[in-house]
């Protein structure tokens, strides 16, 4: 492991941690028409993607430039027809971001409305799918990063496949970090973003998709620059040319990331590590007195929420400031019914970085030692 660089570990779900090398990557410029970058970079970051996905043929990347949710819209709107319909199994705010998309792009949609602490009901979906025949799509978020969640994706595909529809996967947080096989899953567009497991800068996101699916995808897309058929085709006829302004330094970035990627033994040994060091994190939390707000069963080795201390001293402002002046950055919860935060464990992070973090946490719980408020500053004053 290098030395920490930055003034703080982001301890989130993404943007997040990143190497030195990584960020190294960047110090160059490139052309995007010049071979060397669309030859050299782009598609081989294309062809990696595929293979880190599956061993199946049958599959093609896509990369669309902005944000994560840009490829989400992306995939939204070029993919399902006029009069297709999309279902949207909904237990967190980025299942509830699918449907405001639908909404936005007047798809006809039904949303299957989870709350924030269960998955997915598998007998009720089927009673959906056999009582409306009018769904085409299903989406569905795989970590859902307001809690933590892990959702179940295996047997919501067997049964999105039994009924012979499509299925959508919003793997934003968890492709790289967590073994997938999407041709075995018979997953028919799964979405993910640059500055997730892959351990890449934020700039770009990606469509891996089913080839023989978005072919039909043609003259669907109810937008010019979200157009996923046509960047795809775009692609596939220019060597790995963008249509518009490519996000070259994040590219490059991501190259890097993905070679590192490999280096440290592939999504494998990534989940591994992602995975101890969650299991460290929530029995560091536990022994510190703090709960989770998932049954630990539904974990992913993403992000942890937990509730917050019941103590009126507590305020998460100062225990965030505590925590960022020893090197440490998490989050707020984003949980509607349950005062919570989050903390996150993927990233360039490792075993000793979440020990490091408890002993700060441990720390840094001023409501137990007598701190009666002020700023982070303050409160250190007052703990010494």
């Amino acid at each position: 492991m290098e030395t920490v660089e930055n003034q703080y570990l982001l301890l989130t779900p993404g943007p997040l941690s990143t190497s030195r090398t990584v960020r190294e990557a960047m110090l160059k410029d490139w052309c995007t028409w010049d071979d060397d970058y669309n030859k050299g970079i782009v598609e081989v970051i294309r062809q990696q993607l595929v293979a880190l996905a599956t061993a199946q043929d049958s599959y093609t990347c896509v990369l669309m430039q902005g944000s994560g949710t840009a490829s989400v819209e992306a995939t939204i709107g070029s993919v399902i027809p006029a009069d297709g319909k999309l279902l949207v199994i909904n237990n967190g705010a980025y299942g509830e971001r699918i449907g405001q998309i639908a909404q936005y792009l007047n798809i006809a949609h039904h949303i299957v409305e989870l709350g924030e602490v269960a998955q997915p009901d598998l007998q009720a979906l089927e009673t959906i799918l056999a009582e409306d025949p009018a769904i085409t799509h299903i989406a569905m978020v795989h970590c859902e990063t307001t809690t933590g969640m892990l959702n179940p994706v295996a047997p919501v595909c067997e049964l999105v496949k039994a009924h012979g529809k499509v299925m959508i996967l919003d793997a934003m947080s968890s492709f790289g970090g967590i073994p997938l096989e999407i041709g075995e899953l018979g997953i028919d567009f799964l979405i993910s973003s640059a500055n997730k497991c892959i351990q890449g800068v934020p700039g770009f996101g990606f469509v891996l998709a089913k080839q023989a699916e978005l072919e039909q995808c043609q003259g669907r897309a109810r937008s010019l620059t979200l157009d996923l058929y046509d960047q795809w085709q775009c692609m596939e006829k220019n060597h790995g040319k963008w249509r518009f302004t490519s996000p070259t330094h994040t590219v490059r970035a991501f190259h890097q990331a993905l070679q590192e990627l490999l280096v440290e033994g592939g999504v494998e040994a990534r989940y591994a590590r992602y995975h101890s060091n969650q299991q460290i994190l929530v029995d560091g939390m536990e022994r510190l007195g703090f709960r989770c707000l998932l049954d630990k069963s539904l974990h992913s080795p993403i992000i942890t929420s937990f509730y917050s201390p019941a103590h009126p001293d507590y305020d998460f402002k100062t225990f965030y400031h505590l925590l960022k002046e020893k090197g440490f950055v998490i989050y707020p919860g984003k949980v509607s019914n349950a005062d919570c935060f989050r903390i996150g464990n993927i990233g360039e992070v490792y075993n000793q970085d979440i020990h490091r973090l408890i002993d700060a946490i441990g720390s840094s719980m001023y409501w137990q030692h007598g701190a009666q408020g002020g700023t982070a500053a303050e409160m250190q004053e007052q703990q010494a």
